[in-house]
């Protein structure tokens, strides 16, 4: 028999701790094994009980949900997943979290009824089964390493370069928001390239997400309008809902066609409209993630003469996209995280023909 997965529930409400609870038991394959009402009390349960996976309120008393990440993923790294409210200010304090380690999150509907109706509980039921299988070791707080800058939203005048050798397509999905905390922020802005990155996500988190890279970044990084015209130095992420292309005039397009492995945004659909525009100057990268979104991007990557970098298995949160990347066959370098920007940077340097002066 299969063990089950012990699942921690961390809320200030008690009510709201009854409600998710009772709703997670309907699985089978769920455990609840304990309960914490602010984030002192769920450092101290995870510790004594060693869940599995933890749902993680943010606003608590004593000790709020983001220094209770902070905390846990120092001392006793633990998969968690975030319930979070649909607000500017939930959306900024989520992606926090989730750079800080979280694993994914969970849209709070109300008060009243925190996970929804019997329909919308397997949501939240299918990210604990996910996070329970992601890589433990890989949430474990990094040493603090500095961005380039020297203090958040510090960006020195004139870094840019006047020329493109590389259109950059970045993809992650579950922690890659971690990752890309520790990828973006030490790209120097003056990369002859411009990055499309899609970061699988809902609408109203990519905006935070974005903002919170390009106060830590040299590079400007912004959430992607249809219009934008990518430049070297900058950073367009697609928002949530959005697939996101470019033409050969670097202009950036957003649509709602239908999802690609499930997804809306899909680094698939970037890559595919990178490769058909820019041929061999395209740079895929390919981070950690659930599922394939990524295979057959880098497939046609590949076909047009362009390259591609994989994140390595030792480092992944969750090796899905990778690996899948690497089981076909397209992946030109295969990379633990910490490596990723310099092979970026090397695949750049100016030697490549211009794809365009800007």
């Amino acid at each position: 028999m299969t063990e089950k997965i012990k699942v921690l529930i961390v809320d200030d409400s008690a009510f709201a701790r009854f409600s998710i609870a009772k709703r997670l038991r309907i699985d089978s394959q769920i455990d609840v094994i304990g309960h914490a009402g602010d984030g002192i009390e769920a450092l101290e349960q995870t510790k004594k009980l060693n869940p599995d996976v933890i749902t993680m309120d943010v606003t608590m008393p004593r000790m709020d949900g983001i220094e209770a990440v902070e905390q846990i993923m120092r001392e006793c790294p633990t998969p968690i997943v975030m319930l979070s409210a649909l607000t500017s200010e939930g959306a900024d304090v989520t992606i926090k979290a989730l750079q800080l380690g979280a694993v994914d999150f969970f849209l709070k509907h109300s008060l009243v009824s925190p996970v929804g109706q019997d329909g919308d509980i397997q949501e939240l039921i299918d990210k604990i089964k996910i996070a329970s299988g992601v890589n433990r070791a890989q949430l474990k707080m990094p040493p603090k390493k500095p961005s380039i800058l020297k203090k958040p939203g510090d960006k020195p005048e004139k870094i840019y370069v006047s020329t493109m050798n590389r259109v950059i397509v970045l993809g992650s999905s579950t922690g890659g928001p971690r990752a890309l905390n520790q990828v973006i922020p030490t790209i120097p802005g003056n990369i002859p390239a411009g990055i499309l990155l899609v970061q699988h996500m809902p609408v109203g988190f990519t905006r935070s997400l974005a903002e919170r890279l390009n106060d830590a970044s040299e590079l400007d990084v912004k959430e992607a309008e249809a219009g934008d015209v990518l430049k070297p130095g900058h950073v367009l992420i697609a928002p949530g809902g959005n697939h996101m292309t470019v033409d050969a005039d670097f202009k950036i397009d957003l649509n709602q066609g239908p999802q690609e492995c499930g997804l809306r945004p899909a680094v698939n659909i970037t890559m595919e409209s990178a490769a058909n525009a820019f041929g061999d100057a395209v740079l895929g990268v390919v981070l950690t993630g659930m599922g394939s979104d990524g295979k057959r991007g880098a497939g046609l990557i590949r076909k047009a003469g362009g390259q591609v970098i994989v994140e390595h298995e030792s480092t992944c949160v969750v090796y899905g996209m990778p690996k899948s990347v690497v089981e076909a066959g397209y992946a030109d370098s295969i990379l633990p995280l910490h490596k990723v920007v310099s092979e970026v940077v090397a695949r750049c340097k100016v030697g490549r023909k211009s794809v365009v002066g800007v």
